[in-house]
């Protein structure tokens, strides 16, 4: 059977004994250096534009100084503080693909919504490029929420999050670290860390992963001599045909019309080879368990990737969690299928989530 590995980079927390009530004098974040952007004027999505929403190019940026490139989706001819959706997604995609689609949906439902790539990839700024890290990732969801709290046009008290694939483990760890999350829906969600740690259906050993970190570490080496980044070569192409299903599914979706985009990792060259490193000791989930608002979790009943959404919801407690299962869907059909995404019900859990306490 094919080896098949997701990369993921590492990310570094940093520590202060400053408390909440102390104060401190730091550089104005308006006057530090902010990547500049050169952002795609015209419509290149996977996906027709909606003649039921406005749409605009945005930026914003994180804690580390990072900008983000956004396309924001708002419902026309809608007044008043509207309750809002961020979205990114899936793993090695952009904007472009799978969240805009479900972003531009949303706003036709009513919600002001904005879908961003990543930091390291995409229209958004980062270098190097094409990196991904726990932490990052998971503060570009908190970063995405930090700018909606400023626009006139968003009620602050009522923001949601949206996460695809890979992006569903990022958005549940982030609705665990951010009481301003009132509401998480996951769709197809990967657990990051325990598909790099343990392999898919958790059949790494200990020595797996010890050779795994030896390989890895090895390209670290090469890549620093180098002076580059070595890249995983995206979804393979052409899909061998003793590859998985699963796999062959990826291909269907990132290296065809259906869902090819140029500025996506995974429909191209891919993300770096290291990334890996960091999930391997820094599990996303270990805190979900914490989350005191509502969140959905939503799987195909067909998907490779179904555990990750079954125990995830095992492990969330109190009254604030729904798991739906889509008879016959598989992990891709949640990308771009619009007779498999249940978008009725996001729309509904959204709006009782996020309605006036």
């Amino acid at each position: 059977m094919m080896k098949i590995q997701v990369f993921v980079l590492l990310a570094f927390l940093s520590f202060t004994n400053v408390t909440a009530s102390e104060t401190t004098t730091v550089k104005d974040i308006k006057s530090t250096d902010m990547d500049t952007l050169k952002l795609t004027q015209e419509w290149d999505k996977t996906f027709p534009q909606s003649d039921k929403v406005e749409y605009s190019k945005i930026t914003l940026h994180n804690r580390y100084g990072l900008t983000l490139a956004a396309d924001l989706y708002k419902p026309k001819n809608v007044q008043g503080p509207l309750a809002d959706v961020a979205v990114s997604g899936p793993y090695g995609a952009v904007k472009e693909q799978v969240s805009g689609r479900y972003a531009q949906t949303l706003a036709e439902r009513g919600f002001l919504t904005i879908a961003f790539d990543p930091s390291f990839y995409g229209e958004s700024g980062g270098t190097p490029r094409y990196l991904t890290s726990p932490e990052i990732s998971t503060e570009d969801f908190s970063a995405a929420v930090d700018y909606l709290t400023t626009r006139n046009d968003v009620d602050a008290q009522h923001i949601g999050i949206l996460g695809i694939c890979g992006w569903g483990g990022f958005a549940l760890n982030a609705a665990a670290n951010d009481p301003r999350i009132k509401a998480t829906v996951t769709s197809t969600m990967y657990d990051m860390s325990r598909v790099n740690a343990n392999g898919y259906f958790d059949v790494m050993s200990a020595d797996d992963r010890y050779n795994l970190r030896e390989q890895l570490n090895a390209q670290r080496t090469e890549d620093y001599r180098n002076g580059s980044y070595e890249l995983n070569g995206g979804v393979v192409d052409p899909a061998p045909e003793d590859a998985p299903l699963f796999v062959r599914q990826y291909h269907d979706y990132y290296k065809t019309a259906r869902g090819y985009h140029r500025r996506s990792p995974n429909s191209n060259e891919g993300i770096s080879k290291t990334s890996s490193l960091a999930f391997i000791n820094m599990p996303l989930l270990s805190y979900i368990a914490e989350i005191r608002s509502a969140v959905l979790l939503i799987h195909g009943a067909e998907a490779h990737s179904r555990y990750f959404s079954e125990d995830a919801y095992e492990r969330l407690t109190g009254d604030n969690k729904e798991l739906l299962i889509i008879a016959g869907a598989n992990h891709v059909d949640l990308y771009d299928n619009l007779d498999v995404i249940p978008f009725d019900k996001i729309d509904e859990f959204f709006k009782a989530a996020l309605k006036e306490k």
